[in-house]
């Protein structure tokens, strides 16, 4: 991959005839015309309100609200053909559907969560040219940009209940499998661009076993052994709207959301929905080290803000960049570059001792006489214990343990018994 100079989004950042009730805010209830009840849940990700959203640090720093935007706060409502004919309308690859499902999830976004939808259109500035390039990389239709949406509401840190982390939401196998590391002071899950690769690398063979885009998102979201169970259960049928009723519930509304969340991030404007408006950050570039070296190090000397260091380099889980194991880079921005290369030495040393703890040698203080806290009864040297054993001193300090006295007796009474003999 050539080495470029990027923007940093890094920086930060039968279903036609059914009845829809919504049950609780994450999940729905599906009735079809037979009477059968289905429950959809929510992805996690259209869950959260925008106020965590707004918590981020490049949200606070480059991300405010429009004072320019004229439209009224009400979300106006549109016939089943108008809503049809814009998804029509969309310049994709993917088969993208209206039902009433599809149509349940487009009044959430432009609802409730349409001030998370403004955040969302805001954030793409930043991310969006990263999910594109990866996206292109590997040949794979450009509207899957809008999968880290339903994912992790564009937020590099997200984990969600089981352990899905990142922009991608990667478990931890799948993640490392697709060449993501992890351990204690790395997660390369929460990288954007490492992940973004990750992803499209994972999305590209999930189309070579299913050939088709819808099975492939619900494969994503559930797992590929689930949609070949379904797939089973359906008699072979390779339809995603065909084996719904055998998919888990959440996978149950993940493609819904997903032809939604392209509806939405297109069609705001229809909905009186204003973005907000993005202030790009500087440029950025990396700098490889082959030392250990904690971001606040970083912070002090080339004088950033410790928080914008942490949103350039999500991956590090505790601030350490452990160079010392491997040659590691660090994302900065690029006016802090040079900085940062006249005073390398200087931030190797600063404060080390309280920031870089970790000891390679640690001396043992012999000067003083072993403590010992208790002696167990019945074992001091010499002296029968409580188990009948016999414990006696040996040569070199070593013990030598032999049987009891009543196992000696028997011992010598088989030698008498075979000397009569």
């Amino acid at each position: 991959m050539k080495k470029t100079l990027i923007l940093i989004a890094i920086m930060f950042f039968g279903m036609s005839s059914a009845m829809l009730a919504q049950n609780e805010e994450d999940e729905y209830v599906v009735t079809d015309e037979n009477g059968d009840e289905e429950v959809i849940d929510v992805p996690e990700a259209l869950t959260l309100e925008v106020d965590s959203l707004l918590n981020q640090y490049y949200s606070q720093m480059y991300l405010e609200q429009g004072n320019d935007c004229n439209f009224t706060d009400v979300n106006p409502t549109f016939d089943t053909e108008t809503y049809i004919e814009r998804l029509r309308r969309l310049p994709a690859l993917m088969e993208l559907p209206y039902n009433e499902v599809v149509r349940k999830f487009i009044d959430r976004y432009s609802g409730r969560l349409r001030r998370s939808v403004a955040f969302w259109l805001g954030a793409a500035n930043f991310y969006m040219p990263i999910f594109e390039q990866a996206l292109e990389t590997y040949n794979l239709p450009l509207e899957l940009k809008y999968l880290p949406v339903i994912e992790s509401g564009l937020t590099p840190t997200a984990v969600s209940r089981v352990g899905a982390t990142g922009l991608w939401q990667f478990m931890l196998s799948t993640g490392r499998q697709y060449g993501l590391k992890v351990n204690t002071l790395v997660d390369e899950r929460r990288d954007p661009i490492k992940a973004s690769y990750a992803a499209a690398r994972y999305l590209r063979d999930l189309y070579r076993i299913f050939g088709d885009w819808n099975l492939v998102i619900a494969a994503y979201n559930c797992g590929p052994e689930r949609i070949n169970r379904a797939i089973h259960r359906a008699d072979g049928e390779k339809d995603y709207w065909k084996i719904y009723p055998y998919l888990p519930q959440e996978t149950r509304g993940y493609v819904p959301a997903f032809i939604a969340a392209n509806y939405i991030m297109n069609y705001y404007c229809d909905h009186n929905i204003c973005p907000m408006h993005t202030k790009l950050p500087a440029k950025s570039d990396t700098v490889v080290v082959n030392r250990d070296v904690h971001l606040k190090q970083i912070a002090a000397v080339c004088n950033i803000p410790l928080e914008e260091l942490r949103t350039l380099n999500p991956q590090y889980r505790h601030d350490i960049v452990n160079g010392n194991s491997e040659p590691s880079a660090i994302r900065l921005p690029l006016h802090v570059i040079n900085t940062f290369i006249d005073n390398e030495d200087s931030i190797y040393v600063y404060d080390a001792e309280n920031l870089l703890t970790r000891r390679d040698i640690a001396d043992v203080d012999d000067s003083q006489p072993i403590y010992k806290a208790y002696k167990r009864k019945g074992y001091s040297r010499g002296k029968a214990s409580r188990r009948g054993k016999h414990v006696k001193a040996g040569r070199k300090g070593r013990h030598k343990v032999s049987g009891s006295k009543k196992s000696r007796k028997n011992k010598s009474k088989g030698k008498r018994k075979r000397r009569r003999r």
